[in-house]
């Protein structure tokens, strides 16, 4: 038996699926039946049942895929001590974040975490705040930036970003003109919404007493989606004020007040309050804090 084999079958196991495996460890399908076959031949013992639509683990599967798991840890644990023992960055940093914070607040982090310490390689996992939280608490990640607030007593959560939820318009919409304008006054206008997340569950809440004459024009997977159709005219939406920052240096949308409603997105560094933390996830925390007090203190200069 390889890690290779290990890693493959853990992986099979969690996607319930050869292709979807494949896909995973970036190997065909018939690459990675073989190492399943040749780890069954080893152990003696079929690990895998494929005679449904889905791949499930046998009886002998459940025990090996503790054991699995385990080495594949004691594996991850030895390359950490090993990257630990000079006390210079490297190895792997894994890293959750959703798609927003990845594109908008996590770039010019990432740039100089790469620039002082080159030795270390980021994995970004993707996905939902919740989602991530999961990640967290398996070990799957080593640290992440969640939308705030979580309340979960085995993290601990340092807020680094916090910004003003602002009315995002054409120019031409007749409420850009407006240094404020009213929730009442913004349901009259045909309204882009996300399909998910945090910012749609604010909209639902403060457009709840409206419902009746909210006018939902759309429904969209993504913000850059939204900042496009906006600045298309298609209809108005609520967003974070520095994730349109370049759309309105260029003229292409124009942000606007709420003056009944104080919002806010708010973001926190958040690791597990039991793991050893390795040099490169240390690294990473102390950077991204000290950039985020910097620019604080730049903000309320």
């Amino acid at each position: 038996m390889d890690f290779d084999q290990l890693i493959t079958f853990l992986e099979v196991a969690r996607q319930s699926s050869f292709s979807r495996a494949g896909e995973k460890v970036f190997r065909s399908q018939s690459a990675v039946s073989a190492q399943i076959r040749q780890l069954e031949q080893e152990y003696g013992d079929r690990l895998l049942d494929r005679s449904g639509k889905t791949v499930k683990l046998t009886p002998a599967g459940q025990v090996f895929y503790d054991y699995a798991q385990r080495l594949k840890n004691l594996r991850d644990e030895s390359l950490m001590a090993v990257a630990d023992h000079s006390g210079t960055p490297r190895g792997t940093l894994k890293v959750g974040a959703n798609e927003a914070t990845c594109l908008y607040v996590l770039p010019e982090v990432f740039a100089e975490y790469c620039r002082r310490y080159p030795q270390v390689q980021i994995n970004i996992y993707r996905n939902f705040s919740y989602k991530i939280t999961e990640k967290l608490e398996n070990g799957a990640v080593d640290v992440a930036v969640l939308t705030l607030p979580v309340q979960n007593p085995s993290l601990k959560i340092y807020p680094i970003f916090r910004d003003r939820l602002m009315l995002m318009v054409h120019p031409k919409s007749p409420l850009a003109k407006h240094k404020t304008v009213a929730v009442r006054d913004i349901v009259k206008q045909p309204l882009l919404f996300p399909k998910t997340g945090h910012t749609r569950r604010i909209l639902d809440k403060l457009f709840r007493p409206f419902s009746s004459e909210l006018q939902i024009r759309m429904e969209l997977p993504s913000i850059g989606m939204i900042k496009s159709f906006v600045a298309a005219n298609l209809g108005a939406s609520l967003i974070s004020a520095s994730f349109a920052r370049d759309e309105v240096e260029s003229g292409r949308v124009k942000l606007v007040d709420i003056e009944d409603a104080d919002l806010f997105r708010e973001l926190g560094l958040a690791y597990r309050r039991d793991r050893t933390l390795s040099v490169a996830t240390t690294a990473f925390i102390n950077l991204l804090r000290q950039m985020s007090d910097n620019a604080k203190k730049a903000e309320s200069a």
